[in-house]
């Protein structure tokens, strides 16, 4: 009997790539190898400078390669399906026909991007609210924010024009690599991607062409766009050992994978934090987004699969927060002339907050400020003397994480929505048990852990 085949599944992350073989088995898919290798590609911005955030693509696709090239030979072999996620809003810029040159190497051929930009992530902060409020209203139901790939588009039309006479295409980061795997002549979007980057109708899967040709965008750089599950093509070479004219599915948005990778039931809903953090549900079957973004919500709908969307409470501050806060108290101790490592000190801050229940102490955390109110700073109030210790000021951030999600997607409303249950996941939240403590106070439903959120798993299971 022929081995089974076997689905690869890829995730390119803000921080990381990540890669897991399924293979099919009696009680469906199985993850049968994973591997990961932070990429370590951020870059300073020539154009933008501090405000910019970028990623050298070279790098990307370096961490891609190193990961591929621990997976198991005889596994790749037997690969009949590439599912592809990855980091959502962000741009990255080629040459038609020049993206990328195949080199051998030990594991067989593998690409090396050539006339490639870096890549603009979803983190970038260049686009002021006072430049996105002079672009055009777009007929979506996203509001445009700084990092959406159209808004990047924008900023380059006005304030460096010839950066964008340099290329042909472009895309995020998963569509340039399946446009690379598959040699496509065009690049293809998933409707999950489009509607990141603004200016594209969810209801009739479309871009705004009109509203943006008016305002002399380069409108021959937007990808076509297709069904998410679909096939985008197959590959031109025996990529790492994976058989050339492999399937290739369209890339996907890393947030429907992860959700689509632990979510089973529409009665749960699923709380992510890792860097930034989201509360999801999905929507009933049928529904519609509203026509017109409204700005001052905090819920976004995401497409998810078959035409269903997800309701998103997208907070900008999670695990990262936390992050911060240990980064001052390294800072702090280290002006004193005492040095810590960070490792140490978020190991001994959560035990801290762990003998403290209580705190009176309360900690608005949205230090990155919201998409929906970007200009929103972090404030502790009823600060009392008895709850200063590392102990108190930790539990009161964990709770404050927790209540600001909860404030854009209230309780209420998950009930309404029929939810039954919480599946909490993400490396925060697994790191954290503070943060877990505060999630069980807050919500009224049982909650579920180490339901792995993984995008890369998602991205295969899809296929």
């Amino acid at each position: 009997r022929p081995a089974p085949a076997c689905v690869l599944g890829i995730d390119l992350g803000t921080t990381s790539v990540k890669a897991a073989l399924l293979v099919g088995a009696e009680r469906g898919q199985v993850v049968a190898e994973s591997c990961s290798r932070e990429t370590q590609a951020h870059t300073s911005s020539l154009e933008a400078g501090p405000q910019g955030m970028e990623q050298n693509v070279r790098r990307i696709a370096r961490a891609l390669n190193e990961c591929l090239a621990t997976l198991p030979q005889q596994q790749l072999q037997r690969v009949s399906h590439i599912g592809i996620s990855g980091q959502m809003h962000g741009i990255v810029f080629w040459k038609k026909g020049e993206g990328c040159k195949w080199t051998e190497c030990g594991t067989g051929p593998i690409f090396e991007p050539e006339e490639v930009s870096h890549l603009i992530t979803w983190q970038d902060g260049r686009c002021s609210p006072t430049f996105l409020s002079s672009l055009p209203l777009p007929q979506s139901h996203t509001s445009l924010a700084t990092g959406f790939g159209c808004a990047t588009v924008y900023w380059y039309l006005k304030n460096s024009p010839d950066f964008l006479k340099s290329y042909d295409a472009a895309g995020t980061i998963h569509d340039y690599v399946v446009a690379m795997l598959c040699d496509l002549k065009k690049p293809l979007m998933s409707v999950q991607n489009a509607a990141s980057w603004g200016y594209f109708n969810s209801r009739n899967k479309s871009w705004n062409t009109d509203i943006l040709k008016k305002s002399g965008f380069p409108v021959h750089l937007l990808p076509e766009v297709g069904d998410p599950g679909s096939i985008a093509g197959r590959t031109i070479c025996a990529w790492h050992g994976i058989p050339k004219g492999a399937k290739v599915g369209i890339a996907l948005g890393d947030f429907q994978c992860s959700v689509y990778s632990c979510l089973t039931e529409r009665t749960d809903a699923v709380l992510n934090i890792s860097t930034s953090a989201q509360l999801t549900v999905s929507m009933p079957q049928g529904f519609q987004p509203p026509e017109t973004p409204d700005p001052s919500s905090a819920v976004t709908y995401f497409p998810y699969f078959n035409g269903d969307y997800l309701a998103v409470a997208a907070s900008l501050n999670g695990g990262n927060v936390l992050a911060t806060f240990v980064d001052m108290v390294a800072r702090w101790t280290e002006e004193l002339g005492l040095q810590v490592q960070e490792s140490a000190i978020y190991t001994k801050i959560i035990k801290a907050a762990l003998a403290q229940n209580n705190s009176k102490l309360s900690v608005h955390p949205t230090i990155f400020g919201e998409r929906h109110i970007p200009e929103q700073m972090a404030s502790v109030t009823n600060i009392a003397v008895s709850d200063l210790s590392l102990g108190h000021v930790t539990r009161a951030l964990c709770r404050g994480i927790v209540e600001n999600l909860c404030s854009m997607l209230p309780v209420q409303h998950l009930m309404e929505t029929g939810v039954r249950r919480i599946l909490g996941s993400g490396s925060a939240l697994a790191r954290n048990e503070v943060l877990r403590q505060e999630v069980e106070r807050i919500f009224p439903f049982p909650v579920v852990y180490g339901k792995d959120v993984d995008a890369a798993v998602g991205a295969a299971m899809v296929m």
